[in-house]
C-alpha cells in the first residue's frame, strides 16, 4: 500500500521527454541523424528513440528507475519491499525488451543517464552516433545490445545473448 501523496509523486515522474532523452535527441540531430521515431509502438519495449529503417533502438535509462550498474544507488529506506519489487520488474522488462529486439535483428543501444553528464557526454554520444552509422551501412552488425559510454573513447561493451542453465537470459 502506498499513501495518496506517494501516488501523486509517482504520477508526476515523466517517462517520456525527460531531460536526458532530450539531450540525446538534440545531439543526434546535430550529428546529422534526424528522422527517428519516438516511443515507436511497433518495436518491442517502445524504445525512447528508434530508427526503424536502420533497426536501431535507443533506450535512455534513468539511473534511479533502471538501477544503473555504474552508480552506487541506495535503496529507498521506507517501503523497501515495494521498491525491490518495482526495480526487479523494471530490470526484467528492460532485459526482455532488449533481448526481443536483438533476436529480431535490431541493434539495441542503452544509454545511462550518468553517462550524459559532464565530460562523459561527448564520448557517450560518439558511441551512440557510431552505432547509428554502423547499422545504416553495408555489413551491419545487427542483433546486438550495446551500452554506450561505458568505456573510454570509441570502445563499446557488447552484451551477448545466451541463456543460463536456469533458463534466464544473462
Amino acid at each position: 500500500m502506498t499513501s495518496l501523496a506517494t501516488r501523486h509523486v509517482m504520477k508526476a515522474n515523466k517517462s517520456e521527454d525527460t531531460k536526458p532523452e532530450l539531450r540525446v535527441r538534440e545531439a543526434l540531430r546535430a550529428a546529422g541523424y534526424p528522422g527517428y521515431r519516438l516511443h515507436w509502438k511497433k518495436a518491442a519495449g517502445r524504445p525512447d528513440i528508434c530508427y526503424p529503417s536502420r533497426k536501431v533502438a535507443i533506450f535512455v535509462n534513468g539511473c534511479f528507475w533502471h538501477r544503473c550498474p555504474h552508480c552506487d544507488l541506495r535503496m529507498p529506506k521506507s517501503n523497501v519491499e515495494f521498491w525491490e519489487a518495482k526495480f526487479n520488474r523494471n530490470r526484467a522488462r528492460d532485459e526482455r525488451d532488449q533481448v526481443l529486439l536483438m533476436e529480431d535483428g535490431w541493434t539495441v543501444v542503452v544509454v545511462w543517464e550518468c553517462h550524459l553528464k559532464g565530460e562523459r557526454f561527448e564520448s557517450t554520444m560518439r558511441d551512440v552516433v557510431t552505432q547509428v552509422e554502423r547499422a545504416g551501412g553495408a555489413g551491419t552488425h545487427a542483433g546486438r545490445i550495446v551500452e554506450a559510454g561505458s568505456l573510454p573513447g570509441w570502445r563499446l561493451r557488447t552484451i551477448r545473448s545466451g541463456r543460463h542453465a536456469s533458463g534466464h537470459y544473462r
